[in-house]
């Protein structure tokens, strides 16, 4: 009897083993057709939420010629309190502080644009060529001698 039950222990077990196998390669090609399936809506761009067109136009204008103005103003009228306007208490001494920062802050895109640096380049960059066959110098001196 002994015997009996082992070989049922045996089979039970294999037909265990049998069925995770069975799940487990089920399990993958539903997974590979899910990955494959998800590379269309994975790829799709958004840009169609109803809040995005004004969230654009805030930003073209806090980076654009307003920003600088703001900025200008923000900072002169700020610097103006806070040095011509020595009865000012605490909260309104940081309250032009916090104006003074918000300026330098919003007009900083301008400022860096002022110095040339307007922003990254992506593509080819520019380089200079030189000629592949430097001119020959008839004196045989100069830069072009050496290489």
């Amino acid at each position: 009897m002994a015997r009996a039950t082992r070989q049922n222990i045996i089979r039970r077990s294999m037909r265990t083993v049998m069925l995770h196998n069975r799940y487990l390669r089920l399990g993958t090609i539903g997974a590979l057709i899910c990955a494959a399936l998800a590379g269309p809506a994975l790829a799709g761009s958004g840009g169609s939420l109803p809040w995005e067109g004004p969230l654009e136009q805030i930003q073209q204008s806090i980076t654009g010629p307003v920003a600088g103005y703001i900025a200008l103003a923000a900072v002169a009228i700020a610097g103006g309190m806070l040095i011509f306007g020595g009865e000012l208490n605490d909260f309104a001494r940081r309250l032009m502080y916090v104006v003074l920062v918000a300026g330098i802050l919003l007009g900083a895109t301008t400022i860096v644009g002022l110095f040339g640096s307007t922003g990254a380049s992506i593509g080819g960059s520019f380089v200079a060529e030189q000629p592949a066959n430097p001119p020959s110098n008839p004196v045989g001196g100069g830069e072009w001698r050496h290489g």
